[in-house]
């Protein structure tokens, strides 16, 4: 085994999850519905879920515990509760109906502000010597889960291309297919799927790549073939199934920042003292538990407060 996970408990999920529901691409609608499902994951959700492949044939440079010893969260949870609204907006949806994604071939495009620009081969990237992160996930919505990633330092993979004094921020783009992805036939969200970091931020150590978690590929549902993994951010800034990266020098558009700003801020840093305008993000649920616990700044993070000198964390940026 590459890693140690602790034995599945029981899901006893009692959350309300706030899940937002669209009209069109630019008006959010007033209110959210209940994810009643999130009290108890069916079965029929969890068998349905791609076994994914082992990641033994590459190279795993170490195991890094990076979430202060907590209880990983099953893999039939994280692999079954998931939000990609390219595949359904409900949670169980992804696990659904993500099968029609294809992974192969595929290649990520790294342009804009950088002396080598490329276009890479995503079996080039799996062939890079790999490691295991496990890091706190905390959505938006107010749940959060704990996984371990299997993937490589974004800084590392950026530095690469050689970005030139111009780029200030990391602009990421998802995969847009409506003949895989089948919601983007209809305007749920303004597509493709967009987002971005600063570059200071983008090359921080704990910024990941990710293209397998547990030891595994990625399931389609959990951002297949490539994800960004940013464990201080609510997890909408840790876009799936990536096909560009671009450098630029001015602050790229992010996809929720475009669909309702007021509630989604740039940055997106976890903050327990800066609710959501519909509900109170000092707490949160852990998938699998029964009882909230309080949220922690940065996710429990602190070693990124000093990219935030100066930046009024309060403020919806």
């Amino acid at each position: 085994m590459l890693i140690r996970i602790l034995p599945p408990h029981a899901l006893r999920e009692s959350e309300i999850t706030p899940q937002p529901l669209y009209l069109n691409r630019r008006q959010v609608l007033a209110g959210m519905g209940a994810d009643v499902a999130a009290l108890s994951l069916p079965l029929s959700a969890c068998a349905k879920a791609d076994a994914p492949t082992d990641l033994a044939p590459l190279k795993i440079a170490a195991e890094h515990e990076q979430a202060g010893g907590e209880t990983v969260t099953p893999f039939s949870t994280v692999s079954t509760y998931n939000n990609y609204y390219e595949f359904g907006t409900s949670k169980s949806d992804p696990a659904e109906n993500a099968h029609t994604l294809q992974t192969r071939p595929w290649t990520v495009e790294v342009d804009g502000e950088c002396e080598a620009p490329a276009r890479v081969d995503i079996d080039s990237i799996l062939a890079r010597r790999l490691e295991q992160r496990v890091y706190r996930h905390r959505c938006v919505e107010a749940w959060s889960i704990v996984v371990p990633w299997d993937g490589f330092a974004l800084g590392d993979f950026l530095k690469q291309f050689k970005p030139t004094s111009k780029a200030k921020y990391v602009a990421f783009q998802t995969l847009y297919d409506p003949k895989q992805m089948p919601e983007t036939r209809h305007g749920i969200l303004d597509w493709p799927y967009v987002e971005g970091l600063r570059i200071d931020e983008a090359m921080h150590p704990l910024a990941f790549l990710s293209v397998g978690m547990y030891g595994k590929v990625l399931p389609n549902q959990d951002g297949a073939p490539l994800r960004l993994t940013i464990p201080w951010k609510y997890g909408f800034k840790s876009i799936k199934s990536i096909v560009r990266i671009r450098f630029t020098e001015q602050r790229p558009p992010t996809t929720w920042n475009k669909m309702a700003s007021n509630e989604y801020g740039f940055y997106a840093n976890v903050n327990p003292h800066v609710d959501h305008p519909r509900w109170s993000q000092a707490r949160e649920r852990r998938l699998g538990e029964l009882f909230k616990r309080d949220t922690l700044m940065f996710n429990g993070y602190p070693e990124v407060a000093s990219l935030y000198s100066g930046l009024n964390l309060r403020m919806n940026y």
